[in-house]
This record gives C-alpha cells, sequence and structure tokens, in this order.
C-alpha cells in the first residue's frame, strides 16, 4: 500500500496524467510484489508464491475472476520493474519511488510501454 506522501511524491513528478498514472501503477505493484515476498530487496516471487499471498489477502477469496485478472497484472508489472531495476543497476525489489520517478521522467520518454499492462486486461 503506498502512503499518502508517497502519492503526493509521484503526483509532485509533474508528468502527464497517463504517465503518472502508469508510475502510481508501477509503485502500487512494486509494493505488492514487495509484500508479496515479504522484503525489500532480491528478485520478486514467482507467480506461484504471489498467488499464495493474494489467496491470504482480505476479499480476494470471493472473485476469482478478478483474482486471476491481478495476477496477471501484477505478473505484466513484475516484468517492467525487473526491466527498470536492471537499467538502474538495482534487484527489482530494491527499486523504490525515488528511482520509479526518474525512470518516469528520463529525457526521451520513449521507453515507457503503457500498452503491456492494458493489453493483458482485454
Amino acid at each position: 500500500m503506498l502512503a499518502h506522501e508517497e502519492l503526493q511524491q509521484l503526483e509532485a513528478t509533474l508528468l502527464p496524467t497517463l504517465e503518472r498514472h502508469h508510475l502510481r501503477l508501477l509503485a502500487h505493484g512494486l509494493r505488492s510484489l514487495q509484500a508479496a515476498a515479504g522484503r525489500r530487496s532480491g528478485a520478486p516471487p514467482p507467480a506461484e508464491a504471489i498467488a499464495a499471498w493474494l489467496k491470504r489477502q482480505p476479499g480476494y477469496d470471493h472473485d476469482p475472476d478478478f483474482t486471476c485478472a491481478f495476477l496477471t497484472q501484477l505478473e505484466a508489472l513484475r516484468a517492467q520493474l525487473e526491466v527498470i531495476a536492471a537499467g538502474c543497476g538495482r534487484e527489482p525489489l530494491a527499486l523504490d519511488l525515488d528511482d520509479l520517478c526518474r525512470w518516469a521522467t528520463a529525457s526521451g520518454c520513449d521507453h515507457h510501454d503503457h500498452t503491456s499492462i492494458a493489453a493483458d486486461t482485454q
């Protein structure tokens, strides 16, 4: 979960609306993967561990369609975070909001792929 201060940090980037939305998705995905792993370092947990973590979260056991869609989204975010981490020379779960903001505001923002998240939901 992102704290109010963290959300304010993301909004302070003054990126266009779509870019800020993508940044929020990445940040939420990062926090979810860190929670699923129980740590803030190393590689993201495998899909099975993410699914097991999600089943332990209140409210997700009543909607299998949502759970499946959410897992698909986390897998897409996992892949994007791995690419971002490689570019930063860091482990994916060791990324922080400053890393994501720097990545998002870097010159030549053509490295963003907003379609990969949206395409998984169609």
